[in-house]
């Protein structure tokens, strides 16, 4: 039922300090854990979530965990491992109902289930923990646990939700009350918004954002000789000779006009190196609004065939030319969302009724997963050579992938989904789509970004300062102990009183 998850990193914290536009944030940051430290002193911090690989979790805790070891907090990270797949459907029902979407006839089957799979968790979980220690659950999925623990076990237990909308309807409304009695258990919860927080954990509850990793394989920089040698190795350009490295073991693959997926430089190179790129990378779900966001790509295009749109020379050339580039995970690669295959066999069935001009234009990718590292490097690479990063998200807890792209200094389009808002302000960051399932307008926004090259230029430098300044791991893990340790101090005046 658990699996504790090692990971290995020859970066340090004085490694991150040695670049210079980082050498300000790690200097803040060991400033503050040298007085907060005495406050996790005998006690383990553990991290339990519902999987070890795929999405955003999973993704920011190595770093995390890596990063209060070495500031001296002992912190260990835990996954669940459960054989019923029932469970994940049921927590897939719970996040969409959490984001407004699906039936909320929630029942006492289902609240058996979830205890079930939390009892069975808890009970592998409770020998690695000792009075006094910090147990941090993230998300729905094992919040179940929180209840158990609490009520066997004298620890801390502290709820970090990354998911949320800002808005209630019947189907929030019945997530939340599914999951109250859990999260009434803990003794503090974090969110990504304040939008976020249900009423009964208003004033037991903390707002902090999360942050990625600069020196990641996925956000790293990389020279134009490591690009290009990627993009090679991943099977996304045609290799040329002699490549420094041998090719990745798993290729990316793309959809083929057969409806087959294949090499990605077939029918043709896709471009990245020399084209003009518009990119989204996500889970393959559907409040990502990949479906949108490719018929909003045909619009656009139909109106340069249709010459509705008022453009000449290089403008004109670059909407000619761009391509849509659609890539997630392998989609069996993800243990806690079954609901990734229905959703790629949508796209790819909407990929199959366009017109083969539009399809020539359209790269759907399938990104291997079976090597972290190789995978992370992808990414990064798509980013870098996008010319616009897309996030056309119906909802979204946050978003890495635009933060990550913000950081890379890649313009961004995303929606005025709440998580996106926390890091977008319109028209300096970056720009917002108001509504992401209008193909018209997602065209009009592309047209308005790909014909505005010094606009593009001025809010990619604001977009990778604001993630300097509020969206990287070291403030997120210095917010984190800060919160931790302000519970600990209210409990011992609490018990001293």
């Amino acid at each position: 039922m658990l699996e504790f998850v090692k990971f290995a990193s020859n970066i340090t914290l004085d490694d991150y300090a040695a670049v210079p536009q980082l050498t300000g944030a790690v200097h803040n940051l060991r400033s503050a854990a040298e007085v907060l430290l005495p406050e996790f002193r005998c006690r383990t911090v553990l991290m339990l979530n519902s999987t070890a690989r795929g999405g955003g979790v999973a993704e920011m805790l190595p770093r995390v965990v890596q990063t209060l070891n070495e500031l001296g907090v002992t912190t260990q990270w835990a996954a669940m491992k459960v054989a019923q797949p029932e469970f994940f459907r049921l927590t897939k029902r719970l996040h969409n109902l959490i984001h407004g979407r699906g039936d909320p006839a929630l029942n006492a089957d289902d609240k058996r289930l979830y205890e079930e799979v939390s009892h069975g968790v808890a009970d592998a979980l409770r020998p690695h923990l000792k009075s006094g220690d910090v147990l941090v659950i993230h998300d729905p999925q094992p919040l179940g646990v929180a209840a158990i623990i609490k009520s066997t076990l004298d620890v801390y237990v502290f709820w970090r939700c990354h998911i949320g909308v800002d808005f209630a309807t019947p189907a929030t409304r019945a997530a939340w009350e599914f999951l109250k009695p859990y999260a009434e258990a803990c003794d503090h919860s974090v969110f990504s918004a304040p939008e976020y927080v249900p009423y009964y954990l208003a004033g037991r509850s903390s707002v902090i954002y999360p942050g990625i990793d600069p020196l990641s394989h996925k956000n790293r920089h990389l020279t134009p000789h490591k690009l290009t040698g990627v993009l090679c190795n991943a099977g996304l350009a045609k290799e040329f000779e002699p490549v420094l490295t041998m090719p990745f073991s798993h290729p990316a693959t793309r959809l083929q006009p057969d409806g087959t997926f294949g090499p990605a430089v077939l029918p043709d190179e896709i471009g990245f190196l020399y084209r003009t790129i518009v990119a989204q990378i996500s889970r393959w779900d559907r409040l990502k609004g990949f479906g949108p966001l490719m018929a909003g790509f045909v619009r656009l295009k139909q109106k340069l065939r249709e010459t509705k749109l008022p453009l000449v020379g290089r403008d004109r050339r670059r909407i000619e030319i761009v391509r849509l580039v659609l890539a997630g995970p392998e989609p069996n690669s993800v243990k806690d969302d079954p609901e990734s295959q229905e959703v790629l066999e949508e796209l790819r069935q909407a990929y199959r009724h366009l017109e083969p001009e539009f399809q020539r234009d359209i790269a759907l990718l399938s990104l291997p997963m079976a090597s972290q590292k190789e995978n992370e490097l992808i990414v990064n690479a798509i980013q870098r050579c996008a010319s616009i990063v897309v996030q056309n998200s119906l909802e979204e807890g946050f978003g890495l992938t635009a933060t990550e792209a913000m950081w890379k200094g890649t313009p961004v389009l995303g929606t005025e989904a709440c998580g996106l808002r926390q890091q977008i302000r319109d028209g300096i960051d970056g720009r917002l789509i108001r509504n992401p399932e209008d193909p018209g307008e997602i065209a009009d926004r592309l047209d308005e970004m790909l014909s505005d090259y010094p606009g593009r230029e001025r809010m990619s430098r604001n977009a990778q300062r604001r993630v300097y300044l509020e969206f990287l791991v070291f403030v997120q893990v210095e917010h984190a102990m800060r919160v931790v340790a302000r519970c600990i101090q209210q409990n011992e005046r609490q018990e001293a009183a």
